[in-house]
């Protein structure tokens, strides 16, 4: 997770929104993983006929940042990025 271009932290989270391992900016970061587990919940209340699998990738985007949240193996990986538009870093 630290080899990711751009990246200021992460989460990954179990399926009960336990952090498992962080760092960076959600070093520890307890607040953000209840809310990443909000969204991810609101998810399962949208019908799911619309979506074949449900989602693979959520971006929440910010000016300066951005959350990009990815489900996997039973875990929710979260990755805090940093927005470089002006560099043509997306």
């Amino acid at each position: 997770m630290d080899k990711i271009p751009g990246q200021t932290g992460y989460l990954i989270l179990n399926e009960e929104g336990a952090v498992l391992s962080s760092s960076g900016d959600l070093e520890n970061d307890e607040k953000s993983a209840v809310i990443i587990m909000g969204l991810i919940n609101l998810t399962s209340h949208i019908d799911r006929a619309a979506f074949e699998e449900g989602f693979k990738k959520l971006s929440i985007n910010y000016d300066k940042h951005c959350y990009i949240i990815c489900l996997s193996n039973r875990k929710v990986y979260v990755v805090k990025k940093t927005l470089d538009y002006a560099n043509g870093i997306p």
